[in-house]
């Protein structure tokens, strides 16, 4: 599964970004598809997990300000960031886990969100 993700750029503080991460092969829908972030100087975390449930997980630090949702036609997962704070300021990932599993086998390149105070 190869993965591109796309939609970072600089926002101002309480603005909105949607990131996109469209995805290779036949087997999306059978895939967990999480985004996760790095900031400088600090580890990877994530930030928002779909599974082929259609069940969502998200980091508290992001609950009730993004969404993480699939499109499953057009093999792509989304995340939309609202209410977007300086500490949300990251290069974003996205991931595929394998097959019907939770473990994370194929990553994208990062998109950079800036979000200016």
């Amino acid at each position: 599964v190869q993965l591109q993700a796309s939609g970072g750029g600089l926002v101002q503080a309480g603005g909105s970004l949607r990131l996109s991460c469209a995805a290779s092969g036949r087997t999306f829908s059978s895939l967990g598809m999480g985004w996760f972030r790095q900031a400088p100087g600090k580890e990877r975390e994530v930030v928002a997990q779909i599974y082929w449930n259609d069940i969502a997980y998200y980091a508290d630090s992001v609950k009730g300000r993004f969404t993480i949702s699939r499109d499953n036609a057009k093999n792509t997962v989304y995340l939309q960031m609202n209410s977007l704070k300086p500490e949300d300021t990251a290069v974003y990932y996205c991931a595929a886990t394998g097959k019907y599993t939770y473990e994370y086998e194929n990553w994208g390149q990062g998109t950079q969100v800036t979000v200016s105070s």
